[in-house]
């Protein structure tokens, strides 16, 4: 779209611009020819993030974002609450929230791939009170989903030797996080390549194995068809007796469901950062439907027809804390299928799943302080850039929160990493929540102003109608995350507060700045929705994607 309306190239709100110096290209430009986004601070002194992230550590981070320890371990504990069709129906309906999530993002992130994009989004389309609830909640939330991962990597190693030394190996999962965030961006991408690449190989391999074990081809020749979908039974009751009791069951499936997918948006988050963002970031957007269909649909679809939901192993090893792999379904299936040498093969690479979810989580806890930092809601020092693009005083400063992790040395990792999930879940539907609200303000704003639809960079399917969709089911998974604290046997003040402080996260920070600020929505029609999009489109124009040489080069540009 070719804008030619002053106040479009120049609008009067621009964060930390006066009218009439928003198209100073060639002042903005940095040494290395990337134009990057100006906000409250200078960046010639304060530096800016760089473009580092290739389109395979676009793709694979994508993926790595779905595949955690929330389907590897936490489909388990599901499957023995509630049964293989409930967390089946459950898992496929939070991933076409997920789905939903992804096309409504989508269209924000590439009309303006900006530095910490997600809370700017927040704070340009809704309000300051909602950038600033945003940031901070997403912030702190990543931090803690950091702890909650470096519990599951505990438990893991507990697998293989109960005598683990709980401190020291903190300490070295913290550590190496933090040294794969602290020097170049391209170290976290290539991490997640590696990591991703793991995760995909043994879920696939996996899957394949679920298909044998099936039709008998393990070695007990044992056909297993949907037995166990007959006895005990595809549902099991939940608190109380009969439908009402499976019905529950279904409902508390969605807490597992929202904490298995959680994470998935960190590819917008990585915008700023990714290379040809417009033909990237639209590629991981597409192919999220067949991500969520093929690992988790099939997934917890393959698990709940090879393991009974009252299977001996899996519900000792669920009701003793039982460490790391002990508690998957996956390894509940190999046990019983008589393969021996598997088991700790699958406990590796959960433990290497922890390690990617924690190390994408610390990138994004520390690029949301950055974002915090350049709209004005955060000390400045958190927008300090090193030379090779990193905000080097965000990412020590989530690594300080992060030894939180250490309260696990004075409780059972189990019941600590269980209160995590419960904090990290509702604080990550908030996210949701204002992600959803963004993208349908940010609709409104740029039809205001004279954009079609046709003039984004990006048209996603299914819009706006996926975006209203997503925001009616995240506000009702919030108030059901932790329904079932309310029955006699599960009420404590501690678990009401364990299940519902995530709450906190968010609408602590949102009253305290609506009450300083007295802010209230941005009106579409002066909504900032320009800021930035002009030294997008020059990058874009002067950095053409490569064009593939040979048939191998358009296999592998088809696939990353």
């Amino acid at each position: 779209m070719s804008n030619t309306r002053e106040d479009e190239k120049n609008p009067a709100h621009v964060f930390g611009k006066k009218e009439g110096e928003g198209s100073d290209l060639e002042h903005n430009r940095s040494d290395d020819g990337q134009v990057p986004y100006t906000g409250l601070v200078d960046q010639k002194e304060f530096g800016h993030v760089r473009r580092g992230l290739k389109a395979r550590h676009v793709q694979f981070i994508a993926i790595g974002g779905i595949i955690g320890t929330g389907l590897f371990v936490g489909s388990g504990a599901a499957l023995v609450r509630a049964g293989p069709l409930s967390i089946l129906l459950a898992y496929s309906i939070v991933g076409t929230v997920v789905y939903s999530l992804m096309l409504a993002i989508g269209e924000m992130t590439t009309w303006l791939p900006v530095p910490g994009g997600l809370t700017v989004y927040a704070h340009r389309y809704l309000s300051p009170s909602w950038g600033f609830a945003m940031g901070w909640n997403y912030c702190f939330g990543a931090a803690m989903t950091v702890c909650a991962e470096v519990s599951a990597a505990l438990l893991l190693i507990e697998y293989w030797t109960e005598d683990v030394n709980k401190a020291v190996w903190i300490i070295i999962i913290l550590a190496v996080i933090f040294l794969l965030n602290i020097f170049v961006v391209e170290g976290y991408g290539e991490a997640e390549f590696i990591f991703a690449s793991v995760k995909i190989i043994t879920i696939i391999g996996l899957l394949f194995l679920a298909v044998i074990l099936f039709f008998g081809g393990g070695p007990s020749k044992d056909r297993i068809g949907f037995r166990y979908w007959n006895n005990p039974g595809a549902m099991k009751a939940y608190l109380v007796h009969g439908n009402t009791g499976r019905f529950l069951g279904f409902l508390k499936s969605f807490v597992n469901a929202c904490f298995a997918f959680g994470g998935s948006e960190v590819i917008c988050v990585a915008a700023s950062e990714t290379l040809n963002p417009r033909r990237n970031i639209p590629k991981a957007v597409r192919r999220t439907f067949w991500r969520v269909l093929i690992f988790y649909v099939f997934g917890v679809l393959a698990i709940g027809v090879l393991v009974p939901y009252n299977d001996n192993g899996l519900t000792t090893a669920l009701n003793n804390g039982a460490p790391g792999a002990a508690a998957s379904p996956w390894v509940a299936a190999i046990v019983n299928a008589g393969i021996d040498a598997l088991p700790s093969i699958i406990n590796a690479v959960i433990l290497t799943s922890a390690w990617s979810c924690g190390n994408s989580f610390m990138y994004a806890s520390s690029r949301n302080l950055y974002a915090l930092a350049i709209t004005g809601h955060a000390p400045k020092i958190f927008a300090k850039c090193s030379k090779r693009g990193i905000p080097y005083f965000a990412v020590v400063a989530v690594f300080l929160a992060t030894m939180l992790s250490f309260l696990l040395m004075s409780e059972k990792s189990a019941v600590v990493f269980e209160w995590f999930i419960n904090i990290t879940t509702v604080s990550s539907l908030f996210n949701w929540l204002t992600l959803f609200l963004a993208t349908i303000r940010f609709r409104k704003g740029y039809l205001a102003q004279g954009v079609t639809r046709t003039d984004l960079p990006f048209q996603s399917p299914l819009m706006p109608y996926a975006a209203y969709y997503g925001c009616g089911m995240v506000a009702f998974f919030i108030p059901i995350s932790g329904f079932d604290v309310f029955f006699p046997e599960k009420w404590s003040v501690k678990n009401f507060f364990a299940n519902y402080s995530g709450i906190l996260l968010f609408m602590v920070p949102f009253i305290f700045h609506k009450a300083w600020k007295r802010d209230s929505l941005t009106p579409p029609a002066t909504m900032d929705i320009w800021t930035g999009k002009e030294e997008i489109d020059i990058y874009e124009r002067e950095n053409p994607p490569p064009e593939p040489k040979n048939i191998w080069e358009k296999i592998w540009f088809a696939i990353a």
